[in-house]
Order: C-alpha cells, then structure tokens, then sequence
C-alpha cells in the first residue's frame, strides 16, 4: 500500500485542512477558484471535501507548486 493511500484511511485524515490551507495561503475566494488554480474539475475538490476521493500524487504535487508548501507540509496539514 503506497503511503498517501496508508494517509487517507488514517482517522486523522482531514482533506479540508490542506485544502483551506492553500485557499487561505493563495486568497482564493472558494473552491472553484481551488478548482481552477489546481487546474481540475470542481467536482474533484467536492470529493476531495466530502473524502470520498483521496488527495493523489498528481494533485498533491500541483498543490506543491501553486503553494510552495513542501510535500512535508502538504502531509502534516493533512494529519493534524
């Protein structure tokens, strides 16, 4: 099992952290302009929210570039 999947099954696991995070981080207004700055469908940060998709590579690192939160950090604020 890869450790961001070991990540999203913990009971610690809060998506929301990390997304309002980089909103707040990024003065983005809501989730749509999360959506857009990640450049995915908003549907992708709803299932994200509601944990019915977990964060992947893919979106993780995206998130790394538009933040310049570390991987690290990105993992933390995920957990905590």
């Amino acid at each position: 099992m890869s450790f961001l999947k070991d990540l999203t099954v913990s009971p610690s696991y809060n998506p929301n952290r990390v997304l309002d995070a980089i909103i707040s981080k990024l003065e983005l207004k809501n989730d749509a302009a999360l959506s857009r700055a990640l450049e995915v469908a908003p549907p992708v940060i709803s299932k994200i929210r509601h944990n019915t998709l977990p964060i992947g590579a893919t979106i993780l690192i995206r998130m790394h570039e538009i933040s310049d939160y570390s991987i690290r950090e990105l993992r933390e604020l995920m957990t905590h």
